[in-house]
């Protein structure tokens, strides 16, 4: 059973701007060439539920399978043009698969300038691509594409003794969009602030039904009923719910033992919103209280993420955000006898040689967008040392950070198979950040009170 095309059209003018910029950055008369995503077969004849390009969504707003966007930048006096092809209205088909918009309504619906079959796609390509200098597309992003690239440059080339040239030169276009995604605008900060909002909510949901006793999927069943319930189409990614020393493995998500009293349950899980992602990770215990080991853990994790937090400032480095957190977390370390002093040295040596990755492997966050870990560089690679990139307003990223103690060795046995992470969602601004997924409780008061509220 395929998914049907969503039947209403989201607002035009972000994407035709998108689209105006992305043409103004081209060579003047280049032709751009940014399919889709194809639907897949789960098994059988049952496909997966259909998701869109991210890429392609961006620039159109269009969620339909089969669909190919094509720009042509502005030369002379000519101006720059949208073209979409479409699968066509076919009222047969869509009394199997839904709706389907076809090319005059999709035209109108979503601001391009033209919009044709897809079946007319090769045939029009060869006359867009005739003496047009460059080609921008997705070099090596999917065998069909590469294969139908190679086909219109074979069949304008063919044409050279009339006097057509094919383009001279092709480009990396993913590459100009990712810079372009990194900064969101005002449509997709509001779209962002709602998949933070609902997700949010599920991890208040899945608090409040936690009980000792229950499996892992029925407290994944809260969350998902709850993504649903408030409009969101996916999850943004498998939730990952994880009790007592799954809580250790990282990208844990079989979901599937019973939760037992005294444990602490940790949830990595958000939805996604008209295309974009929410990304939250609490912590909490499934009895309803901490014990006294499990609250000296959390409250080191959520004095990383304070300090984490504070770095998230227009100006400051990306690694900065690490940094702060990586600084806690490893006096903390050090402080709990995680680890000894008499081995790993002062706190900066502790961090020199980066000790803290027994209890600390991963980064502080990532950016966040369309995709959960979203496109755009981490560093200037325009510098010889490509230093971390600083941060603007209008980057979304998560902050992240967590503890995860496995048994071993000279480490306190009161810490063992305790895994804890605390993460959220935040919006850079221009006085600092603001947090997309504050309706999801962290603090240990706050965690506990709800818990036994809820009882």
């Amino acid at each position: 059973m395929m998914a049907g095309a969503v039947a209403s059209a989201a607002p035009s003018a972000p994407y035709a701007e998108r689209r105006a910029r992305l043409a103004a950055r081209m060579q003047p008369g280049a032709v751009a060439v940014l399919a889709t995503a194809p639907e897949v077969v789960r098994n059988g004849d049952s496909e997966y539920p259909y998701r869109h390009d991210s890429y392609f969504y961006y620039l159109t707003g269009f969620a339909e399978p089969d669909s190919v966007l094509v720009i042509v930048a502005a030369h002379g006096e000519r101006p720059a043009r949208a073209i979409l092809f479409c699968r066509e209205k076919n009222l047969e088909r869509e009394i199997w698969d839904g709706f389907r918009y076809g090319p005059e309504a999709a035209r109108t619906s979503f601001g391009v300038d033209e919009a044709y079959p897809i079946g007319e796609l090769d045939a029009r390509m060869t006359g867009l691509l005739a003496d047009a200098p460059a080609l921008y597309y997705a070099l090596g992003h999917g065998a069909a594409l590469d294969a139908q690239v190679a086909g219109w440059l074979k069949a304008v080339r063919a044409r050279a003794r009339t006097g057509v040239t094919a383009p001279s030169t092709t480009h990396h276009l993913l590459g100009m969009i990712d810079e372009m995604r990194l900064l969101k605008d005002g449509h997709e900060a509001a779209l962002m602030a709602r998949a933070g909002l609902i997700s949010g909510q599920a991890h208040l949901r899945a608090m409040r039904a936690t009980r000792p006793g229950m499996f892992e999927y029925e407290i994944e069943a809260e969350l998902l009923h709850e993504f649903r319930r408030n409009g969101a189409q996916f999850p943004a990614y498998t939730p990952i719910v994880a009790s007592g020393p799954n809580a250790c493995v990282l990208h844990y998500n079989a979901n599937n033992r019973r939760v037992l009293d005294g444990e602490l349950v940790l949830i990595d899980a958000g939805c996604e919103f008209d295309g974009y992602a929410g990304d939250i990770t609490r912590t909490y215990p499934a009895g309803g209280v901490f014990t006294p080991a499990q609250r000296t853990l959390y409250e080191l994790a959520l004095r990383a993420q304070e300090a984490a937090l504070a770095a998230v400032v227009p100006g400051n480095p990306y690694s900065a955000i690490h940094d702060a957190a990586v600084r806690v977390l490893t006096e903390g370390m050090l402080d709990l006898k995680l680890l000894d002093r008499q081995k790993v040295g002062s706190l900066d040596d502790a961090i020199g040689t980066r000790a803290y990755t027994q209890f600390y492997m991963h980064g502080t966050g990532h950016w966040l967008g369309m995709d959960v870990h979203d496109v755009g560089a981490y560093r200037d690679a325009t510098q010889p040392e490509k230093p971390s990139r600083p941060l603007l307003a209008g980057m979304a990223l998560t902050v992240e950070p967590g503890i995860y103690v496995r048994p071993a060795e000279g480490v306190p046995e009161q810490f063992w198979h305790i895994g804890i992470r605390i993460e959220d969602d935040v919006l850079v601004t221009e006085a600092g950040c603001r947090i997309l997924t504050g309706s999801a409780p962290k603090g240990v008061a706050e965690i506990e009170t709800l818990m036994q509220e809820s009882r």
